[in-house]
């Protein structure tokens, strides 16, 4: 008698009493990303199979109703990846903002995100506002341009628009995220 790693016994007694749907999801999920490409992918989520049918949570009803007509191209190229065929697709908005489809990201993720975004710009100081700078409503819009001259004095000019854009953008796109927004 050989032994083996526990980890290997349990997940083979897992694979061996998953509901077929299950085993089906799984494979789905491990093949998503591939058949529909990354970008389609940050924006849907395999959520159920459920009598063959494939059930996607979407970011929106757009990209709902744009996957509807991909659906077919979608269903043969997964087909041939999966041990059991599906029979259909539905894509819905439904599940999409349920605390089981999200993984919610730590602090740590968040904050490496947040440290490699384009459009991060370094800290400066901020003047100091008096009470009477927020009294009104021309007084607060005046504090208010002051704050934003003094955070974008530092940045570069994107060259297409000329406004102040952060570094980053300008990096990544070679211009401002607005006006590479407007190209796309």
């Amino acid at each position: 008698m050989s032994f083996q790693r526990l980890q290997g016994v349990l997940s083979s007694l897992e694979n061996q009493y998953r509901p077929p749907e299950e085993t089906q999801l799984q494979q789905v999920l491990r093949h998503w990303s591939d058949v529909v490409g990354v970008a389609i992918a940050a924006q849907t989520r395999p959520v159920t199979v459920q009598r063959e049918v494939l059930k996607v949570a979407t970011a929106n009803a757009g990209w709902a109703q744009n996957l509807v007509f991909e659906r077919r191209r979608i269903l043969e190229t997964l087909n041939a990846l999966l041990t059991a065929p599906l029979s259909d697709i539905q894509f819905s908005t439904t599940q999409w903002h349920s605390p089981d489809n999200r993984r919610a990201l730590d602090d740590a993720e968040r904050s490496q995100l947040w440290t490699n975004h384009p459009s991060r710009v370094e800290e400066f100081p901020i003047p100091k506002a008096n009470p009477q700078d927020t009294a009104d409503s021309e007084a607060a819009f005046h504090y208010w341009t002051i704050v934003m001259q003094s955070r974008s004095q530092h940045l570069p000019l994107c060259p297409q628009c000329e406004c102040p854009t952060p570094l980053g953008e300008i990096q990544r796109w070679s211009f401002c995220a607005v006006c590479a927004a407007k190209q796309w």
